[in-house]
């Protein structure tokens, strides 16, 4: 009852940040805020974004099940956070009226592309938002009772309310808040396992050598760079992400906003994957997906608990609303404004953003029905991403001199590749399809664009 009672507090509190948020002066407002916030809230804002039920519940799940070689791959999207901090953050603000990866990409790539853009970012957000509501409704399952459908329902009916609401405020609001539970409730939540199991030298000697085998005979050596790659690129410069590089009040706040993001990234990826190997000491029997939740059940004391779950609550929440505001802002931004003959007003954009979350939640929906293992659907997004804009975005970012045809060449041939890779070669020697995608997407990418400039040299 008291942990119910906390739990409702804590849903309550969500909404009301929402409803208080509700006051936006236009679209820009619902995409990025007001723009100025300092290091300390982009560090915040980014971590709750990208630490969701993939990277937290999944993670747990696969080292239940395969052991810990998926965190200390999951270290490469550390590596990558940190890279972007160093390379990229320090020239964001080279795009002053920026709310969209397809304000960037347009002045560069023409119209067409941005478009395009669009379309994939909408598809990578809802793939994400995917994984986290079907790690919501693990969670409301264990701890609630609930069907996972109905807790899916309702899960996304908190997310979706405070985000249409209140916009990209409110979601920065709740994710410092979200983010302050998840850094102190899931470290307790593993010292307090361990003790469980019997202390530390126990708890290790108790893990199976199975389990503690990074590369071998189930994990070949390039199956691991491979699966280190995916995590590495796979979320690069994702909307959600690109929006947090848009949030700072100057290039030095985001810069070092990012950076720590990066680094804090890397303890936690470890922790959340070693809930996974006490889960598998408490109780080897059950489902991998219920792996975090079941420890949760079975270590925490009456009250403690009802922090904890609210703290693995916001884990899932924090980053579902960043993907769902993105692709609102994507659609409205990168899609239906080009299109338009006549263009919006601020208030007509805000508008039809607010109506565009029911769109991504549908999309989001499929994923989460399609695809059992939440992290399992974050791979499955990557596909959307990584091999067709990645290659032109970053381009930009770091100020190359480049042409149109080069943006329509590497998502040309990003895509063929990541498909042919994947359903018609299966997969060689492990290596995912869109890891391909990203290698002929750049090869394509600096052909074209060496060739054109050639062209339309003086004197050629």
């Amino acid at each position: 009852m008291i942990d119910n009672f906390i739990i409702v507090i804590y849903l309550i509190l969500i909404l009301y940040i929402g409803f208080t948020s509700r006051r936006l002066s236009g679209f820009r407002e619902f995409a990025v805020s007001h723009g100025h916030y300092g290091w300390l809230v982009i560090c915040c804002t980014l971590s709750a974004s990208f630490i969701g039920g993939g990277f937290s519940t999944g993670n747990a799940a696969k080292v239940f099940s395969n052991g810990i070689v998926y965190p200390l791959a999951l270290l490469g999207f550390s590596l990558q956070i940190i890279l972007v901090a160093l390379f990229i953050a320090p020239r964001i603000k080279s795009f002053p009226g920026a709310v969209s990866v397809g304000d960037i990409i347009e002045p560069a790539y023409g119209k067409k592309a941005r478009v395009i853009t669009g379309f994939f970012a909408m598809l990578i957000c809802a793939g994400i938002l995917g994984a986290q509501i079907g790690a919501l409704g693990a969670i409301f399952n264990v701890f609630f009772g609930m069907s996972p459908i109905v807790g899916i329902l309702v899960g996304c009916g908190i997310i979706f309310f405070y985000s249409t609401v209140g916009g990209m405020t409110a979601v920065v609001k709740t994710d410092v808040l979200q983010f302050i539970l998840l850094i102190i409730g899931i470290p307790l939540l593993f010292v307090l396992g361990v003790n469980l199991c019997g202390g530390w030298s126990a708890f290790l000697s108790a893990i199976p050598d199975s389990h503690l085998q990074i590369i071998g005979e189930r994990m070949p050596l390039l199956s691991f760079a491979s699966l280190f790659l995916v995590f590495m690129f796979g979320e690069t410069l994702v909307p959600p992400y690109v929006q947090r590089l848009l949030l700072g009040r100057d290039a030095r706040a985001t810069s070092k906003g990012n950076f720590w993001s990066g680094v804090i990234s890397a303890p936690f990826f470890l922790i959340s994957g070693g809930l996974g190997l006490i889960a598998l000491q408490l109780n080897p029997g059950i489902s991998s997906n219920l792996a975090l939740p079941g420890v949760i059940k079975w270590v925490l004391p009456i009250g403690l608990s009802g922090l904890v779950i609210s703290g693995v609550i916001s884990i899932v929440m924090s980053s579902a609303d960043s993907f769902l505001n993105a692709s609102s802002v994507a659609l409205v931004q990168d899609i239906l404004k080009p299109l338009r003959n006549q263009p919006l007003t601020e208030r007509q954009a805000l508008n039809i953003a607010r109506l565009t979350n029911l769109i991504t939640g549908s999309l989001a929906l499929l994923f989460a029905f399609m695809i059992p293992n939440v992290l399992d659907i974050l791979i499955a997004a990557y596909d959307y991403w990584a091999p067709t804009v990645l290659v032109p975005l970053v381009a930009v970012l770091l100020g190359k001199k480049v042409v149109k045809a080069s943006f329509y060449a590497a998502v040309v041939a990003g895509t063929v590749t990541t498909l042919l890779w994947d359903k018609i070669l299966s997969r060689p020697f492990g290596f995912q399809g869109f890891l391909m995608g990203i290698l002929l997407s750049f090869i394509a990418f600096m052909l074209v664009n060496a060739l054109k400039m050639t062209d339309e040299a003086p004197g050629a």
